[in-house]
Formats: C-alpha cells, sequence, structure tokens
C-alpha cells in the first residue's frame, strides 16, 4: 500500500492544501492519505490567539473530508499529543512502525522542499519516506526543484524524490489567510463547513453574531454541524424548501433557515443526544427515550433557539419534521415534505410522492405520512404516535382519502 503523510500547521487548512493534497494523491496514486496537524511547529512558532490544538484537528478532519475520498483519508492527532516539537522524522518513525511493509511518502510545499537539509534528523526523514514534493507553477519552481533535486540525491543516496507542478492550486499564505479572515474576507479561500466552523467558534478574530446570521453565513456554519456525507441532503433540502415555499406562499426565507438547521444535532449518538435533552430541559416519550433517529429533531430545535436565536415557527418546523404532528403549519408541512422528497432521495414511489407534493401540499403529506407508516410497520418498527395523529389528522378533513 502507497501512504501519503501531509503534515502543518493547517492554521487554518485552505483550499491550497485540499488542491494540492489531491493532486498528489492521484498522480502518485496513493492508497491512503494521512492529515497530521503539528503539535508544536519546529520551524515556527504558532501566532498568538491560535485555535486549541482541538480546533485545529477538527478542521483538518473537515477539510479532509472536502477531498472526496472517503475512508481513504484520514486525519490523525499523533503530534498534537506528542511533547515537544513535532519533529517528523518521529511522526515516520511512528507511522512506520505502524505500517512496517507499506511505502510511505510525505507531501510537502516548495518552500518545505526547499529546507529540508535543515530539518532535525533530515537524513532519517529521506529513509523513511519518498518525498512528493509540488510547486505551484513550472517558472517559479522548475530551476529550483532540479538544483534541490540534485544535491538531495548527491547527498542522501537512499533518498525518493518525486517534484510536479499544480497549476490550479490556490495560492494563498496562511498569514494572509488569517488577516482576510479578521477583515470578514476569504470565505472563498475555505471549504464551507471549515469556514462555518471558524465563523461559529470565533477563530481568526471573526465575530460573527451567532444570532443574526445572514443565509449566507448560516449555510458554512450549519454544513460544519454535519457529517459529510450529509451535506448533500441538507442542501438538497434546501433547495427543495425554496421550490415548496414559493409554490404555496410561505416564507422563503425561514424555510431555508429551517432546511439548514433541521439536521444539526444530527451527527450526535445517544449519550450525547440524552446530554442535551437533559441541558434543555427536553422530557422524551417511552419511544423516544430508546429510538435515536427521533431524537436530533428535538435537540436541534433547542440548538437552534440556543444557539442561532430561532423564533417559535422555525424551532416548531424542526421540532416536528421526523414524525409529523396533527393540524401542522404550511412551514412545518413544507419542510417535512422537502426532507422526504429533497433530489438525493432515491426510494420506491418518491417520483409519484414528488408528483402529488405539488399538486397539493395535504395530499403530499398524507401521502408522505402513510408510507412512513407502511415502512415502518413492515419492518416491524413502532411508529410514533405523532405520525398516526399527523394522518389520522388529515384523513378527518372533508375530501381527504387515502
Amino acid at each position: 500500500m502507497k501512504i501519503g503523510i501531509y503534515g502543518g500547521t493547517f492554521n487554518p487548512p485552505h483550499l491550497g492544501h485540499i488542491t494540492a493534497a489531491r493532486a498528489v494523491f492521484e498522480l502518485l496514486k496513493l492508497d491512503q492519505l494521512l492529515l497530521i496537524p503539528a503539535g508544536l511547529p519546529p520551524h515556527k512558532a504558532l501566532p498568538e490567539g491560535s485555535p486549541t490544538r482541538a480546533q485545529r484537528l477538527e478542521m483538518t478532519r473537515m477539510a479532509g473530508e472536502q477531498l472526496g475520498l472517503g475512508g481513504r483519508v484520514k486525519t490523525l492527532d499523533i503530534e498534537l499529543h506528542r511533547a515537544g516539537k513535532s519533529y517528523t522524522s518521529a511522526t515516520l518513525e511512528q507511522i512506520k512502525a505502524q505500517y512496517p511493509d507499506d511505502e510511505l511518502w510525505l507531501l510537502m510545499g516548495t518552500d518545505m522542499f526547499l529546507t529540508i537539509q535543515a530539518w532535525h534528523a533530515p537524513e532519517e526523514v529521506l529513509s523513511l519516506a519518498g518525498i512528493a514534493a509540488f510547486g505551484r507553477t513550472e517558472a517559479d519552481t522548475a530551476e529550483l526543484f532540479d538544483i534541490q533535486r540534485e544535491y538531495l540525491y548527491r547527498t542522501y543516496p537512499q533518498a525518493r524524490i518525486f517534484t510536479l507542478t499544480i497549476p490550479g492550486v490556490v495560492d494563498v499564505s496562511s498569514t494572509e489567510l488569517r488577516e482576510k479572515l479578521a477583515r470578514g474576507e476569504g470565505a472563498g479561500l475555505l471549504a464551507p463547513a471549515v469556514y462555518g466552523y471558524i465563523l461559529r467558534e470565533g477563530l481568526y478574530n471573526t465575530r460573527a453574531d451567532l444570532k443574526a446570521l445572514s443565509l449566507s453565513q448560516l449555510r458554512p456554519v450549519a454544513l460544519s454541524y454535519l457529517k459529510h456525507q450529509r451535506i448533500p441532503h441538507v442542501l438538497g433540502t434546501e433547495q427543495e424548501a425554496i421550490r415548496l415555499a414559493e409554490r404555496y406562499g410561505a416564507d422563503v426565507e425561514k424555510a431555508r433557515r429551517v432546511a439548514l438547521l433541521h439536521d444539526c444535532t444530527k451527527k450526535l449518538d445517544m449519550p450525547e443526544q440524552l446530554a442535551l435533552c437533559e441541558k434543555y430541559g427536553i422530557a422524551l416519550d417511552e419511544l423516544e427515550q430508546q429510538a435515536l433517529k427521533l431524537l436530533h429533531a428535538r435537540t436541534g430545535a433547542a440548538v437552534a433557539r440556543d444557539v442561532f436565536g430561532a423564533d417559535d415557527e422555525i424551532c416548531s418546523a424542526i421540532r416536528w419534521h421526523t414524525t409529523g404532528r396533527a393540524n401542522m403549519t404550511k412551514l412545518e408541512k413544507i419542510i417535512y415534505l422537502a426532507d422526504y422528497i429533497e433530489p438525493s432521495r432515491d426510494f420506491p414511489g418518491v417520483d409519484k410522492l414528488r408528483k402529488v407534493c405539488y399538486e397539493d401540499l395535504d395530499n403530499g403529506l398524507l401521502m408522505g405520512l402513510e408510507m412512513t407508516i407502511q415502512e415502518m410497520t413492515s419492518m416491524g418498527n413502532p411508529v410514533h404516535h405523532a405520525t398516526i395523529e399527523a394522518r389520522d389528522a388529515l384523513l378527518a378533513e372533508p375530501g381527504q382519502e387515502l
């Protein structure tokens, strides 16, 4: 197996890191990529007021997910927990002990490559891993790379060196980016979830008011709460909510805010969900105490109110988006259905359900509720009473039938 190792302060990890890592991964045909934030960088001190180690680790993890490599990219905290300076030689020794039979490649930019001979134990670094160095353009790096490559081969005969130019790489220094962020700029240089995390944590002097976010700010912040694979669903729900709100005369901005926040606690496990329930005084019924899938609607509504200052209408739509309830408001119906039929959903009957939803909102809601009841029953799972009550209330209305 060929393993790429990409370390750095990642303060913050930006699109330049992502594009470079992806290019090297593909060109070297790597099987695994390890992203490793430095604990105490040996070559420069972290600026005062930098994020904590845990925050840099989380940002790096989010950035790694943007590579689209799934389980082939991992973010490791091995340097964050090691005492003293984060020497690359020690990191490579640790990784080589874990993967003794695999081929290691150390990824680095131009500046690091041109000074590698000044690192701590360079001969050890070059004996443990090949070097994959990348630059922005051929004109900027060709001559320098040639000279350095020849020097390293003479000085360290065991060296394996691969150099490449990446014309499309985002060219920005972390220092410059931090300054941009403090001025309210630089969002386009970061993966959306990373930018959202920076805003919600108040990193780099961003000072965003989470209770007064514009939609353009709320979107990346909401995405930072999600597992990467859930992002398309939430963005799809937002787009479906816009269409349904426009079709039925609902408040489009509120529909978008609910859609962006409806799964903000979805990734939490049962202990984490129950801790939030205790924090916010949420009383759970018997089924909710056992069904993890139901809890994110309860806790998500509480977080939307507490963290983002959401009003009663928005919180209620989040609260009922999973089970529904009798006598739902228009916004609640729209979010329930947008979540159900957004473009990434693919299940038997979804196309028919989509068609009905745009013909008549209540007919679509009734069909969706009944489909949920039938699916849960067929799997032998209990159906929440609110879902049955929602279905029955619609059936009791004049002219409604299954």
